[in-house]
């Protein structure tokens, strides 16, 4: 406590900073539409998140669905995560002063009386290291992001002043495992989360083939961190492993219960259950028998340890729900996101009532995760 102080005093801490919470929510990304209560209800869930993709604003911020749905989740008693993403796959970013960049300020100017105070997490930016061109990934991608943190503070200081419940988080950074991944621009995107008070840490996004690749993650953020600061995870996962095994044989005793030829390879049963969803015990066979799988399925649980066990970990947030992008064209190079869901409506046949059938693997981790 007397080091927390010292900090405080040193740089003039907010009141009301989040402390570590270890919480495990629910991830939609953008996938607002595949909100259902029932769902959060029976995996005891507490915390949304979603991502906001900025110029979608231009349409209108109050009628946009990720906007209308973060706050209906709140007032059916969620905590809320929304993340501002701003893609920039084709320009690089814009320079201070320039018409693009008040354009980017503006879209943010929409939005932000309609969240602030009433999420609890903004997170301010997605994942600027995947959502720009590799030769634009440089000190003009933290100018940018300074840019769009300064405005978000500026609007927080002056419109959300009494115990403004509204944390703000810079987000996220990705493949850290991968050394050619940390540059000076992650080095000063670190350095401005730990000299900016009114930031309460930062988010990272481990996708990766094996939970031993997560721990560079958390070796990399909190040196740089003030001994407060936090961070968030809203997105992670071993896809990549699934991905690995995507054009391996399916299980032989899969194929032998359900009539299927034993040639067939595992992405190949994934597409003929997006084709048809599966009944439950038939997708909940072919996972189980792929020892690829089940030997992964506490990974969840596994991993939520390790951020737990940092002492730094303010809320986690893990794929929820299978959504239309993951599904579309599925073949055997897609990235199988969909594996990592807890729900999968996407591969399962509903449950009698029209609601969607959980995953095995995770869904009673996710639960118990909850009561920790």
């Amino acid at each position: 406590m007397r080091g927390f102080l010292a900090a405080c005093a040193a740089i003039v801490c907010l009141p009301g900073v989040a402390q570590a919470q270890g919480a495990l929510g629910a991830n939609y990304n953008e996938h607002y539409e595949d909100v259902d209560y029932r769902d959060l209800k029976k995996a005891d869930a507490s915390w949304v998140r979603i991502f906001l993709t900025m110029p979608q604003l231009d349409q209108g911020a109050a009628e946009h669905g990720v906007v209308r749905t973060t706050l209906d989740a709140g007032k059916q008693g969620y905590k809320t995560i929304l993340s501002f993403k701003w893609p920039f796959p084709n320009r690089d970013f814009p320079k201070p002063g320039s018409a693009e960049m008040e354009k980017e300020l503006a879209r943010l100017d929409a939005v932000l009386p309609l969240v602030m105070g009433k999420v609890e997490i903004l997170v301010i930016g997605n994942e600027p290291y995947i959502e720009s061109r590799e030769a634009d990934r440089d000190l003009d991608l933290n100018a940018f992001y300074e840019a769009m943190a300064a405005r978000v503070i500026a609007y927080r200081a002056k419109h959300c002043i009494e115990d403004c419940k509204t944390r703000l988080y810079m987000g996220a950074l990705n493949r850290l495992d991968l050394k050619k991944n940390i540059t000076p621009s992650t080095d000063r995107w670190m350095e401005y989360v730990k000299a900016t008070p009114q930031i309460d840490g930062v988010d990272i996004h481990p996708h990766i083939n094996s939970i031993e690749a997560s721990k560079p993650f958390l070796d990399y953020i909190l040196p740089r961190m003030r001994a407060e600061q936090k961070f968030l995870v809203t997105e992670f996962s071993v896809v990549w492993w699934w991905k690995d095994n995507l054009k391996k044989p399916i299980p032989a005793a899969f194929a032998a219960k359900y009539d299927v030829p034993k040639n067939s390879q595992n992405w190949q049963v994934i597409k003929a259950a997006l084709e048809q969803p599966f009944a439950k015990q038939r997708w909940d066979d072919f996972l189980s028998m792929s020892p690829w799988f089940e030997s992964r399925k506490h990974y969840l649980r596994n991993q939520m340890k390790m951020f737990r066990d940092s002492g730094r970990l303010a809320v986690a947030t893990y794929g929820f729900k299978q959504g239309s992008s993951m599904s579309n064209n599925f073949g055997p190079d897609k990235t199988p996101w969909l594996l990592n869901s807890v729900f999968a409506p996407r591969t399962v046949q509903a449950n009698p009532d029209g609601s969607a059938a959980a995953n095995y693997a995770w869904i009673d981790d996710f639960k118990a995760l909850q009561k920790n």
